[in-house]
């Protein structure tokens, strides 16, 4: 599966501005990693790409990014959420299908 590909089977939906709960040091799968033009590494729990207005690689940002908040288990904890969810099973293929 194509990276553009699984990125269209995650539900959007729009987060809570200025929120960065969710953001910590995640796995990116190398073609997510040559897409992001700024290569930063994480040096605490804090993802390195979190900026003052946000995500400063938003629409580069990885799977597992786009899966917090569009998965059953892994529920916005301020109630943002999509339009229906995914199952972990779902996700998870998404993620092997793309990581490898």
């Amino acid at each position: 599966m194509k990276l553009d590909e699984a990125r269209k089977m995650i539900p959007e939906f729009t987060c809570k501005k200025g929120c960065h709960d969710c953001c910590g040091p995640v796995p990116f799968s190398k073609e997510e990693w040559s897409r992001v033009p700024d290569k930063r590494k994480a040096t605490s729990l804090t993802c390195p790409y979190v900026g003052e207005k946000g995500c400063d690689i938003y629409e580069e940002r990885p799977l597992m990014c786009r899966l917090f908040g569009a998965v059953e288990d892994l529920k916005c904890p301020h109630g943002c959420a999509p339009l229906f969810f995914l199952n972990w099973r779902n996700a998870q293929e998404i993620l092997r299908q793309v990581m490898g």
